[in-house]
């Protein structure tokens, strides 16, 4: 989905699930948003957020293994497509070049 935008959530989003891929289900896309983020994140809300994300093609979902651990549920795996990957380039890529227009007298 060529120029597709994200907000800010999304982003976190599709980040965590990148720094966690082959890992990352909600359970632990939650978790490590908490932790890097010092932010307390719904687990309804990462579930619709990873859903919206599939519709618009960013990421794509598969089914783990069922565990005993889980009751012989299934996890739901997340990984970023190749548009979900393009996403997060251009987001930093926006950033960046905001950061660089910045006069260093800003930040002083």
């Amino acid at each position: 989905m060529k120029g597709t935008n994200i907000g800010e959530f999304e982003e976190i989003v599709l980040l965590t699930s990148a720094s966690l891929f082959p890992d990352a289900y909600s359970v632990s896309i939650k978790e490590e948003i908490e932790t890097v983020t010092k932010r307390k994140v719904k687990l309804g809300v990462v579930h619709a957020v990873l859903n919206r994300l599939e519709k618009k093609g960013l990421v794509k979902s598969s089914l783990g293994e069922a565990t005993k651990v889980r009751g012989g549920r299934r996890k739901r795996f997340f990984e970023l497509t190749q548009a979900g990957k393009a996403a997060i380039r251009r987001a930093k890529e926006q950033r960046d070049q905001l950061w660089d227009s910045i006069p260093s007298i800003v930040l002083e």
